[in-house]
C-alpha cells in the first residue's frame, strides 16, 4: 500500500514538472488557464505529488520494507560527504555567482547528486524507486533544457565571488541543518552517530 501511494505521488510529482518540458502544450495550457491558473494547479498538483511520496513512503518504511542489497557503512560515509556540495549548489541556484556560471544548472546537479548519495547508502526497493525516479527526472530535465528555444523564467541577476561565498555559509547551514535536524526529526533516520 505505501510503495503504491509513493508511486501515485512520483507520478503526479514528475508529471507535472516533465509538463513544463514540453512547452507547446504548456503554452496552451497557460492561455486556457492563464498564468495564475496554471501555476496554482501546477502547485497544488506537485504538493499533492510530494504528501503522496512522503505518506507513501513513511507506510513503506513502517510496514513493507524490501531489502535488496546491503550497501556498506562507507558508502553512507560518502553519502554524508556529497550532500555538501548538494546543499550548496541549491543555494547557488538563487544566490547566483561562479558556481551557478560554471554548472549552468546547479539546482539539477544537486538533485542529481543527492538521488546518487541517497541510492549509495539504501539498497532497499522504496530508497531505489524514490531516489531513482528523481534521478531520472533530473538527467531528463537536463536535457531537455538543451533543446529549448524559449527563454523561460525571468533571469536571476549572476553576481561575483561575493555571491558564491554567499552560498557557501548558507548552504552549510542548510547542510548542517538537514543532518542534525531535520534528517533525524522530520525523516525519522539519524544520519550522524547511527
Amino acid at each position: 500500500m505505501g510503495l503504491a501511494l509513493m508511486v501515485l505521488g512520483l507520478a503526479l510529482f514528475m508529471g507535472v514538472h516533465v509538463f513544463t518540458t514540453m512547452r507547446e502544450a504548456r503554452a496552451s495550457a497557460l492561455a486556457a488557464l492563464g498564468e495564475p491558473g496554471y501555476k496554482a494547479i501546477y502547485g497544488l498538483v506537485s504538493l499533492a505529488g510530494l504528501v503522496l511520496i512522503s505518506w507513501g513512503f513513511s507506510q513503506y518504511r513502517a510496514t513493507g520494507w524490501i531489502d535488496i542489497w546491503y550497501p556498506p557503512v562507507a558508502f553512507k560515509h560518502l553519502t554524508l560527504a556529497l550532500m555538501l556540495p548538494a546543499s550548496i549548489m541549491i543555494v547557488s541556484s538563487y544566490i547566483r555567482g561562479r558556481i551557478y556560471v560554471t554548472l549552468k544548472h546547479p539546482m539539477l546537479t544537486a538533485i542529481k547528486l543527492w538521488a546518487v548519495a541517497h541510492l549509495l547508502a539504501n539498497g532497499d526497493i522504496g530508497s531505489i524507486v524514490l531516489f531513482g525516479s528523481f534521478l531520472a527526472w533530473a538527467v531528463y530535465d537536463r536535457i531537455s533544457l538543451k533543446h529549448r528555444t524559449d527563454a523561460g523564467a525571468p533571469p536571476i541577476p549572476v553576481g561575483g565571488i561575493q555571491n558564491d561565498l554567499i552560498a557557501i555559509a548558507v548552504g552549510i547551514i542548510i547542510y548542517l541543518a538537514l543532518v542534525f535536524a531535520f534528517h533525524p526529526v522530520v525523516i525519522g533516520v539519524p544520519v550522524v552517530g547511527a
